[in-house]
């Protein structure tokens, strides 16, 4: 049997992807490249804004246009919370955000009898981590490790607790073994990932924090490089600094969740801390680990944002100085408090904010790439890039070089300048 995966959104829909090829490998079946003929085509979907949703649903219906006798099945968030929008665009298995074993099952079922099948359940009633093989297949240089799921913040504009449940953990001892696992599979860098990372071990009730996880880590495989997803700013204090920082193979790339650089917009989103503390993170981070990456999310035109909240995020923003960021204007979210929310903003303001903001950001990493020319960084080769090798440094800023058959080699790189969205260098050979 023939099968295509299609990954749309976070890292933990690529971490569960992987282990879906890996599970069906094992069994016989052989993975297609996108665009050729499948017997089976997996949609695993995301449903953190109302752009998304958009393109679950383009991408279901090329599919089903492009193979219409396969076998079309369709999981993640956007199944889990619209399952009645997936059974219209002509699905034949649809399961949630869970149960990946079991959904593979009902696949092959349908390839065999052709009945169609659903399996969804209440994600809010969820209690078990579902532990799925890391890693995926022979070409990656890089593998996820996942380590919790779901989230209980209930930010007023987010879904995913809806869609993905209360939290739940990996155990220490098992994603250890997982990291010595790939390790011995000849990956050379593993990137610890999850819903919410921050909240790993909550469920545990015994006091577990996830430094002492990243710690256990750290200290299993020292000849791996381990990256963080991404970090609620509290889990950020001088403990996790003190600790982490006695671990060369930790990236000094740190992705601080923010959302907003306005006090009074924070609290309306319902998150958990104001700018002084999320500040307080980043110097922290900046002082333990000098040269990382900070980086960050940022929303844009949330209900009620005035022109004066819009210009502290601004300023907030440069004066944390980011290395990179993400911006996203505010994508309403049926069922959460947010769509409910007086002072809904229109498209054209929130465009614009986002060009503000994003020009800010371009601003930022210019200048944070700037300061890396003229040193030297350990670049991990990933693939050809036009004429040249792509890779990326350890504070995950894309590295471009010369050379042949670099893949999956850590090389030390003299960066020499600035290279599209990059920096250019030549490996010391």
């Amino acid at each position: 049997m023939k099968f295509s995966i299609v990954t749309l959104g976070c890292k933990v829909n690529q971490y569960e992807s992987q282990a879906m090829e890996q599970w069906l490998a094992a069994r016989g079946h052989t993975e297609v490249e996108p665009g050729a003929d499948f017997d089976l085509a997996i949609v695993n979907t995301c449903s953190v804004t109302a752009v998304a949703d958009k393109k679950n649903r383009n991408l279901i219906r090329r599919l089903r246009k492009q193979c219409p006798e396969a076998v079309l099945a369709v999981c993640g968030c956007y199944s889990q919370v619209k399952p009645e929008d997936v059974r219209t665009l002509g699905a034949d298995v649809i399961s949630g955000s869970g149960g990946r074993e079991a959904f593979l099952e009902l696949c092959l079922a349908t390839l065999e009898d052709r009945r169609k099948r659903e399996r969804l359940d209440e994600a809010l009633k969820r209690r078990d981590f579902e532990v799925l093989p890391a890693g995926g297949l022979s070409t990656r240089t890089r593998a996820m490790l996942k380590v919790q799921d779901g989230c209980s913040n209930f930010c007023s504009y987010c879904i995913i607790p809806y869609a993905r449940g209360p939290v739940r953990s990996l155990p220490l001892e098992q994603a250890v073994e997982q990291a010595r696992g790939l390790a011995a599979e000849g990956y050379r860098e593993i990137v610890v990932t999850g819903i919410e990372i921050a909240s790993w071990g909550w469920d545990f009730h015994d006091g577990s924090r996830l430094v002492q996880l990243l710690d256990a880590i750290c200290a299993a495989v020292p000849n791996l490089r381990v990256r963080l997803g991404s970090l609620e700013p509290r889990i950020v204090d001088e403990e996790f600094c003190k600790v982490m920082r006695k671990h060369q193979n930790l990236c000094p790339h740190f992705h601080l969740s923010m959302q907003s650089g306005s006090d009074t917009v924070l609290a309306r989103m319902k998150r958990k801390y104001d700018t002084a503390r999320y500040y307080e993170s980043v110097r922290l981070l900046k002082e333990a680990f000098p040269g990382c990456a900070v980086t960050t999310d940022m929303i844009v035109g949330f209900p009620g944002e005035t022109e004066a909240e819009f210009a502290e995020s601004l300023a907030f923003i440069r004066k944390c100085g980011f290395a990179a960021m993400h911006i996203f204007p505010y994508s309403r979210r049926p069922g959460t408090p947010a769509d409910r929310m007086p002072g809904q903003l229109g498209n054209a303001v929130k465009e614009a904010r986002s060009a503000a903001a994003i020009a800010a950001a371009a601003e930022m990493n210019r200048a944070f790439r700037e300061q890396m020319v003229n040193t030297a960084q350990a670049v991990l080769f990933e693939e050809v890039s036009g004429e040249f090798w792509t890779g990326h440094a350890p504070n995950s800023i894309r590295v471009y070089a010369p050379g042949t058959d670099l893949h999956n080699q850590v090389l030390p790189v003299r960066i020499t300048g600035l290279y599209e969205d990059g920096l250019f260098g030549e490996p010391v050979l």
